[in-house]
């Protein structure tokens, strides 16, 4: 790619860069190298943890697991008096 880059933005998408670029006292070329730096981190993956499938599926295995454990009204009142207070 070429370091000369020419697009074109609709009026009011111009009228934002040039009140960024005013408002930090950047030139509009400036601003903009800014704002899509900052916009490809937006939208970049970050090294986010991401599970393979065989990782996904023994989690998803363990979830369906857990969901299947039945409702049991007594393990929510572990630590709770008889009167409303915790004990």
């Amino acid at each position: 790619m070429s370091e000369t880059l020419q697009i074109q933005l609709d009026a009011v998408l111009l009228e934002r860069v040039r009140r960024v670029a005013q408002t930090r006292g950047w030139s509009e070329t400036t601003a903009i190298r800014h704002l899509i730096e900052h916009g490809l981190f937006a939208v970049e993956p970050r090294g986010e943890p991401r599970l393979d499938d065989m990782d996904a599926n023994i989690l998803q295995s363990a979830i369906a697991a857990l969901e299947g454990i039945p409702d049991d009204p007594g393990f929510s009142l572990i630590g709770r008096a008889g009167d409303g207070q915790a004990g």
